[in-house]
């Protein structure tokens, strides 16, 4: 179990398989075995980087103050203690916003991001609600017992993914993974996200309609995003639908290297590729057929 030395206190991290560098930032009540799927499917094209946010799964509790500027700091740090210049982001849930922190923060250091099931800013009133009772409840050693075992069940896609995820968030420190809550109910970058330069990968839930508007909304105001809603799926992205997730991100980084084809061309081609029942010759021929009309 690697530990790295970074910014002032210990974080627990892996790095597996070689290339351009991913690093996965998991919300609060999960750690980073939420990405045991991605590490398993995507290092053999990238080199996957997970780790324990202050305070999270084998990670040193925080003896500062607890931001998601903080956990920006950590991941520069830790990429400097890896000798990585440059990485893309993916944020699950919450770790969404701590991406899109990170390219308005650092940006020089960072290819992109990618956004799973996130946001830049919660607005919608039930999971306002939602979060701020798990704010409430995380910080007493119990109920946060109660709470890990609720969430995490809610995104095991079975046994053996729920109790490793349990078995590697029983270290979880209350006061940071409170925190850590009670950041997502006051930060916002909605304003910002214009200056956001770097390409942007939106993926969502097809039937996790709550999010749709956070979806929409970063889509519009991004200046290079991509969106894209996986049928079938809910928010749990990352353990429910992790083979339609890693083939969009290993697709999508691919294509930015093609810097001549129109982005929405792009976008169109990757999407024939992960559904050609939908968007399958036919419906490519039925597209020439109406721009030609």
């Amino acid at each position: 179990m690697p530990f790295a030395y970074v910014n002032g206190t210990i974080l627990h991290y892996e790095s597996t398989g070689t290339g351009t560098p991913l690093i996965f930032i998991h919300p609060p009540l999960l750690t980073s075995q939420a990405f045991a799927y991605q590490k398993e499917q995507l290092s053999g094209h990238f080199r996957v980087i997970t780790f324990d946010i202050r305070g999270h799964g084998a990670s040193n509790p925080s003896q500062r103050t607890f931001t998601y500027a903080l956990i920006v700091e950590d991941i520069c740090r830790l990429m400097d203690y890896l000798g990585i210049e440059k990485a893309y982001l993916c944020g699950y849930s919450t770790g969404g916003s701590v991406v899109l922190e990170g390219l308005l923060a650092n940006p020089q250091r960072f290819l992109g991001g990618i956004v799973v099931s996130g946001m830049s800013e919660l607005t919608d009133v039930y999971n306002k609600g939602r979060v701020w009772l798990a704010s409430r409840m995380a910080g007493s050693e119990l109920l946060l017992k109660l709470l890990q075992r609720a969430v995490i069940y809610g995104n095991a896609d079975k046994e053996t993914t729920y109790r490793q995820q349990l078995e590697s968030a029983k270290h979880d420190a209350p006061d940071n993974v409170k925190a850590y809550l009670e950041q997502s109910l006051t930060y916002s970058c909605t304003r910002r996200l214009a200056r956001i330069e770097h390409p942007v990968l939106l993926i969502y839930g097809q039937k996790d309609h709550g999010f749709h508007r956070y979806a929409n909304m970063l889509h519009e105001k991004l200046p290079h995003s991509s969106l894209y809603f996986l049928k079938d799926a809910k928010h749990q992205i990352p353990f429910r639908s992790a083979p339609k997730m890693n083939d969009l991100i290993r697709l999508w980084v691919e294509s930015l290297e093609d810097v001549a084809t129109e982005r929405v061309q792009l976008d169109r081609t990757i999407a024939r590729k992960l559904n050609p029942a939908m968007y399958g010759e036919a419906a490519h021929e039925q597209d020439v057929q109406d721009a030609q009309d």
